[in-house]
């Protein structure tokens, strides 16, 4: 009797000396190439990006990923949201961001910026997280090599998520 109350003890002792010694699984934790979710901090400002002193919208949530541009091939196809695909609008596709949100996206290189809508899903491609516009892209600099790591500042997101339309 006694060797097994140990034996559960040890069990229990490990157990938490793992949890305590495990990496955080915190989902609201930002990561380098991962997209961070919306922390309670920004959800109480209403979804709406809040200014700084300079008048330009602070971001709600920042990261750095792999952005590639889409164009020609899906010009006046139907994207997640049901709008028409425009390759010179300045939209994007992401994989999990809310359709409607607004994001800046930032070249480090030539430091470029444009601000975009979030109208569709994908990309479909393995390391990458967002496809821009073919004129985002043109905008940016990286439309001649396909895709650039860039920076993400997600700006506003819909208090109502647009539907996805695809099924």
């Amino acid at each position: 009797m006694k060797a097994r109350v140990l034996v559960v003890l040890e069990a229990v002792f490990l157990g938490l000396g793992l949890l305590v010694l495990s990496p955080s699984a915190n989902p609201t934790a930002f990561s380098e190439v991962g997209i961070p979710s919306i922390t309670s901090a920004s959800r109480s400002s209403n979804s709406r990006a809040q200014l700084t002193s300079d008048s330009q919208p602070k971001p709600l949530a920042v990261w750095s990923c792999v952005s590639s541009w889409y164009g020609e091939d899906f010009d006046g196809l139907p994207t997640a949201t049901g709008e028409t695909y425009d390759m010179y609008a300045a939209t994007a596709a992401n994989p999990t961001l809310p359709l409607g949100s607004i994001i800046r996206v930032v070249n480090p290189k030539n430091h470029r910026s444009e601000v975009v809508r979030i109208n569709d899903r994908g990309p479909y491609v393995v390391g990458r997280e967002l496809d821009v516009s073919y004129a985002v892209a043109r905008d940016l600099g990286f439309e001649n090599s396909g895709t650039a790591r860039v920076r993400v500042e997600l700006l506003k997101v819909p208090s109502r998520p647009a539907s996805d339309h695809r099924n």
